[in-house]
């Protein structure tokens, strides 16, 4: 679940909560003033190496994604389904990226320390369960990976083109959906544990109804890469402080992962049609 966290009340959140960082500049950031020369000539240059860049942001998405790559590797290499079934070993993974997300959500400056380990944990479940699939069907993931970054280009794309507009409007509805996605999530996983793992069947059925599910949950996840693009572009004007730029990378990879699981599960459902 990423963008609950870049709602404008959590953005607010996070850009004052013990950030050490300059004078305030925009609506929720900090820059730096800008710099004077001695003889006060009029200003010289704009510094802004404490605040929040897209490059920067990018810098520290690239390394979160080397994280989980090399633990997904790990959980891969470690897995065969065909042989010792699904090692529980990775449900320790899905605690422990839990237990990131929702300690971000209250101390948003932890975040260059979050997640890496956010990336490392989940990341080894993302592995484990793509070999669970790929051994049952051989090459859904190398399709699923592929859907997955076809569909980060093109919502960047029209993001950077305007065709998506993120609105205060947009933002509520997809925030909204998304919670209600997840809230139905949670729910279908206490019943499992009380009913059975078959007792909400349209989650992982081949039904017309199920695979409908699962293509608005995709595209639920897609909607929601718009919210980061526009976080990122707008905590960058706005001067957000640095330490912003691992908390926006950290809720991309989130919704990143998101997309791909639900993308393999859509793929999935099809194969068994």
């Amino acid at each position: 679940m990423a963008n609950p966290l870049f709602s404008d009340s959590a953005m607010k959140k996070a850009s004052s909560a013990g950030w050490a960082s300059p004078e305030p500049a925009g609506q929720y950031g900090r820059s730096t003033p800008i710099m004077t020369s001695p003889v006060d000539d009029g200003p010289v240059s704009a510094w802004h190496s404490s605040t929040m860049t897209v490059a920067g942001t990018a810098t520290a998405t690239g390394v979160l994604f080397v994280l989980l790559l090399a633990a997904a590797t790990v959980g891969w290499m470690n897995t065969d389904t065909t042989v010792g079934g699904f090692p529980g070993i990775a449900l320790v993974g899905v605690a422990i990226g839990f237990a990131c997300v929702i300690a971000l959500m209250f101390r948003p400056m932890w975040a260059r320390v979050l997640a890496p380990v956010y990336a490392l944990a989940e990341g080894f479940f993302v592995g484990v369960i793509s070999k669970a699939y790929n051994d049952f069907q051989n090459g859904i993931v190398v399709q699923a990976a592929g859907a997955t970054i076809a569909t980060f280009l093109v919502m960047l794309f029209l993001y950077r083109t305007n065709i998506i507009k993120v609105t205060n409007r947009f933002r509520r509805i997809v925030i909204g959906a998304t919670m209600g996605v997840m809230l139905l999530y949670m729910a279908s996983f206490v019943i499992s544990l009380v009913a059975g793992s078959g007792s909400v069947s349209f989650l992982s059925s081949p039904s017309a109804f199920g695979i409908l599910f699962s293509v608005f949950v995709c595209g639920l996840a897609a909607m929601n890469l718009a919210l980061d693009f526009d976080f990122i572009e707008r905590g960058s004007k706005e001067g957000m402080p640095k330490g912003m730029e691992w908390y926006a990378a950290f809720a991309l990879l989130v919704t990143i992962v998101w997309l791909y699981l639900e993308i393999l599960r859509l793929l999935s459902k099809l194969d068994r049609r």
